[in-house]
């Protein structure tokens, strides 16, 4: 795609990154057909192909306007265009700098800029975030259905005990996060006694936090970088010393972010060579116990019962932003589980991080057509890997929804 760049970000690092990407874009269309919000809405404004133009037409210094922002904000950043697309387009990356670029553009109305501001303050603190759900689990019967059908059942906030300190040779950090904790504090206690069977400690490092992805795609990718160096920093001691295999992150939406670590920090002369290291260590927890396949499957199979029908919700940031496909579905069915088929399983189901709250109607309409085609062969339940897709469906659902990782401590257990 042939594009000329306006003089205000053409020599800058985004602008060159941009560049390329818009160049590789052939305009072939084969991204709409994959793209939830095209789907929905049947505007070529609404698909990858069609907001690729209109971030070109930003940075080359048309003006930016409303509308532009509309179908901007729309995108549900689930890369499922980036899995089709045949020529390879990072469309992703370029979203980010369009969106950027938009933000500086154009301010947010009051309303709509508070909203974000508030997502941005609450969400990664987990001292402002857990009193607040905690006190809205006790007025529940008060609130609003929307809202109180968002908050976790108490007995979902409450986790297992880890495992006794081992002294195994094999020593791995995971990522505490900043919502999970709260939601589902049970889905990191629960990898780490899988890991502690597989000869393997894992532990957390207090000083770490939010892995910086609710402020990056809130447009405030400054305070997204600052998470990112404090996360670098408490881990340093720890993969500078040589005592540490991997940075396990149990929600793929923050792995997807961890492992980015390295491009967002590419030009910062300090922290580049610490985020490039942060990003190869980051890994998903069924790539650890993928290595460990055979031992995990003897283990399942000596406590293998019929479990019944289980539905598997891929997250978009499982299959299309990490490339996990297939993995936990094996290790589910080797644990007694029934996978049953789910129809458009690369679709998303309208969490996408904040988007459920920014995007109430399009999110909505999105979970009921996951939720129909997870619930067709009428499972027993429904298993994720995403912290923001399991509370999203929860939300809409009778059936229970897990994290898969719970179910394999489960059944080893």
């Amino acid at each position: 795609m042939d594009t000329r760049l306006a003089d205000f970000i053409r020599d800058t690092r985004a602008g060159k990154e941009a560049e390329e990407i818009l160049r590789s874009c052939v305009h072939c269309g084969f991204c709409t057909a994959t793209c939830p919000t095209y789907q929905l809405l049947g505007d070529e404004l609404d698909g990858p192909r069609g907001r690729i133009y209109l971030i070109k037409q930003v940075l080359e210094g048309k003006p930016v306007t409303e509308k532009t922002r509309l179908h901007l904000d729309r995108c549900l950043t689930c890369r499922a265009c980036e899995t089709t697309c045949p020529s390879g387009v990072k469309y992703t990356r370029l979203l980010d700098i369009g969106r950027q670029v938009v933000e500086e553009k154009l301010p947010r109305r009051a309303g709509a800029a508070f909203t974000r501001k508030l997502l941005r303050e609450v969400l990664p603190r987990p001292g402002i975030f857990g009193p607040a759900v905690k006190l809205g689990q006790v007025l529940r019967p008060l609130l609003p259905s929307a809202l109180a059908d968002r908050l976790p059942a108490l007995s979902q906030s409450e986790a297992k005990p880890w495992p006794a300190k081992a002294m195994h040779e094999r020593r791995m950090l995971t990522l505490a996060g900043c919502v999970q904790p709260v939601l589902a504090p049970n889905i990191n206690a629960a990898t780490a006694r899988v890991f502690d069977k597989l000869g393997i400690a894992l532990f957390e490092e207090a000083k770490a936090g939010c892995c910086g992805a609710v402020r990056f795609h809130l447009n405030d990718q400054s305070a997204a970088r600052d998470d990112m160096r404090r996360n670098i920093d408490a881990w340093w001691p720890h993969i500078d010393g040589g005592g540490i295999e991997a940075i396990v992150v149990t929600a793929s939406g923050c792995g997807v972010q961890v492992r980015d670590y390295g491009h967002a920090l590419a030009d910062d002369a300090v922290y580049a060579e610490k985020a490039a290291k942060v990003s190869d260590l980051c890994r998903d927890p069924a790539e650890i116990i993928a290595d460990e396949r055979q031992r995990i499957l003897d283990m399942l199979a000596k406590s293998r019962v019929d479990r019944g029908k289980l539905a598997f919700h891929s997250p978009c940031t499982l299959q299309h932003g990490l490339k996990i496909r297939g993995i936990i579905e094996d290790f589910l069915s080797s644990a007694g589980y029934i996978i049953s088929p789910s129809a458009d399983a690369h679709l998303c189901c309208g969490s996408a991080g904040t988007y459920s709250v920014l995007q109430p109607e399009l999110s909505g309409r999105l979970r009921d057509n996951k939720l129909a085609a997870l619930s067709a062969a009428a499972p027993r339940m429904i298993a994720t890997a995403n912290i923001g897709c399991l509370t999203h469906l929860q939300a809409g659902s009778v059936l229970p929804v897990r994290h898969w990782i719970e179910l394999i401590d489960e059944a080893l257990a």
